[in-house]
């Protein structure tokens, strides 16, 4: 098994230090632009192994494709995050020519690769993969449920005092303050959350999952990186191990939820060959105005992409 890490950023070199300590491959390439940049932090992550006992091998190289040839996952984190004065279409912008080219230099040497898109905006960038790798889009889906839907158990485990081992929990929709966070299918060691909380502390704590990256940000001056490095982990080894777990992620819709040619996170099994279900929750009226509102900000952006083309 080998696995590609485009970016050696704080998402990047996180999530590849990750998938070393689990062992999810024998060779794991952390590839970046900027010279010696990952051969740096490969050569830090390697000397961790005899400390936290992996011997899985992290090797860097610098804008090298050839050295990722024949990858079995590549995991794009690479992009630019939007600067003051750039407007939402500028780092569309951007983003999207860098996600392109990566995205066409994995193909060239792994043409067979299970691409995962961690670049920012998230639902158009793994739009704009699909549509340069050229491959089923089984096997082209973004990370960000996973990473939201973290941060909702956690501030429902500090809310209620319990642990977040308990709660079961899915939101759907965009990534951003669009995204559809389900009270309804949030559960508490099987009891309904609703039943362990009031509605307007339930309702802050939505509030507070939605602005969650923001959150952060505002805290540090840059955006988070150990929680989505390690989101983009968890997508890797329920490939690698074939878990077939049941994930939120960003993926490509063709009539499910009554949306079609849209990237939007749902619930999906995910196993060795990438995405092998989705899965349509029945949703009462009021979460589908919630969906349908979420995907209606994505098209926007998508479109802002489609017409830059």
């Amino acid at each position: 098994m080998k696995i590609t890490v485009i970016g050696a950023g704080n998402v990047g070199a996180t999530c590849a230090q990750e998938i070393a300590k689990k062992e999810l491959a024998s060779e794991v390439i952390l590839l970046d632009i900027k010279q010696n940049y990952a051969e740096g932090k490969s050569l830090d992550m390697w000397q961790t192994g005899p400390i936290n006992s992996y011997d899985s091998r992290v090797t860097g190289v610098t804008n090298d494709y050839s050295k990722t040839a024949n990858s079995d996952i590549v995991v794009i984190t690479s992009g630019l995050p939007r600067k003051p004065g750039m407007s939402r279409d500028d780092l569309i912008s951007v983003n999207a020519g860098i996600v392109k080219s990566v995205t066409e230099s994995t193909i060239k040497y792994s043409p067979n690769a299970i691409i995962i898109v961690v670049s920012n905006p998230l639902d158009v960038m793994t739009y704009c993969a699909y549509l340069t790798a050229k491959v089923d889009s089984s096997k082209v889906f973004g990370m960000a449920g996973i990473l939201d839907t973290a941060r909702y158990r956690m501030f429902l485990t500090e809310a209620l005092g319990i642990s977040y081992k308990e709660i079961q929990a899915i939101l759907m929709g965009g990534h951003g303050d669009t995204m559809v966070p389900l009270p309804r299918y949030t559960t508490v060691a099987g009891i309904p959350v609703t039943e362990l909380i009031s509605k307007e502390k339930l309702d802050a704590i939505i509030e507070r999952t939605k602005k969650g990256g923001g959150e952060i940000v505002n805290l540090l001056g840059t955006s988070a990186w150990y929680a989505p490095g390690a989101a983009a982990a968890q997508m890797v080894e329920s490939i690698v191990r074939d878990q077939k777990r049941v994930f939120p992620v960003c993926a490509w819709l063709q009539g499910e939820y009554g949306l079609k040619d849209i990237y939007l996170g749902v619930p999906v099994i995910l196993g060795k060959k990438g995405i092998e279900k989705i899965i349509e929750l029945q949703l009462n009226e009021e979460e589908k105005q919630s969906l349908n509102k979420s995907a209606a900000a994505v098209k926007e952006v998508m479109d802002v992409y489609d017409n830059m083309k």
